[in-house]
């Protein structure tokens, strides 16, 4: 089976392949498919923006899989002008690359005193037959999973995940150094969870190991 993945964000595209991983499947994006359109998120949560997205690309292929994020800082409002939430790209309504992300937000966490506790808080949404499902992670499996913002970058980076330049596990250790918690088999219930998700609702046999 070719699922399309609404994104041309290298790191969602090795996401999604180490979740299922052994399953019969392969992966297209927008940019293989020459897909350069794009929708208006103009949802209220990161579920209603991954719907909005599989509704649209799902005019070009199908299956597709879109996700979307909001990046919340505990120490901000929700209501705060500053809090990203669902413009993680677009904090004053311009889209930043890479590098201006991290510039901004390290410069963000400098002025909440050089290190903030934040979460991801994500949507998920799988077109099939024309027919749309979601999936939402709860604020309490984000929660469950925050992580501390630094004003200070490291070197490395990882292409179309900016902020883990800026980013540190809950012990401390840098997001894009060996053994940190952000490695995908330390986030075991939420996965399994969203594998169980996709099988379901990609019709993947019940055998297809993940």
């Amino acid at each position: 089976m070719q699922i399309l993945i609404g994104t041309t964000n290298p790191s969602k595209v090795t996401y999604f392949e180490e979740l299922l991983a052994g399953a019969r499947v392969s992966f297209v994006t927008l940019r293989d498919l020459g897909i350069t359109e794009e929708p208006q998120e103009v949802g209220g949560s990161p579920l209603e923006n991954a719907m909005i997205k599989a509704r649209f690309y799902g005019r070009y292929a199908q299956p597709v899989i879109c996700a979307d994020s909001g990046l919340y800082l505990d120490a901000l409002a929700l209501d705060d002008p500053r809090q990203p939430g669902l413009h993680v790209r677009r904090p004053r309504g311009v889209r930043l690359d890479d590098e201006q992300m991290i510039a901004h937000y390290a410069g963000l966490v400098r002025e909440l005193g050089g290190c903030a506790q934040a979460y991801y808080l994500d949507g998920l949404a799988v077109q099939v037959s024309g027919k749309v499902w979601g999936l939402e992670a709860t604020r309490e499996e984000a929660r469950a999973r925050m992580f501390t913002l630094i004003d200070t970058p490291c070197e490395a980076r990882r292409a179309g995940w900016p902020l883990d330049s800026i980013s540190l596990d809950r012990r401390g250790v840098p997001f894009l150094s060996p053994g940190s918690e952000r490695t995908p088999q330390q986030d075991s219930a939420y996965r399994e969870r969203l594998a169980a998700f996709l099988r379901e609702k990609l019709r993947l046999p019940d055998d297809s190991p993940v």
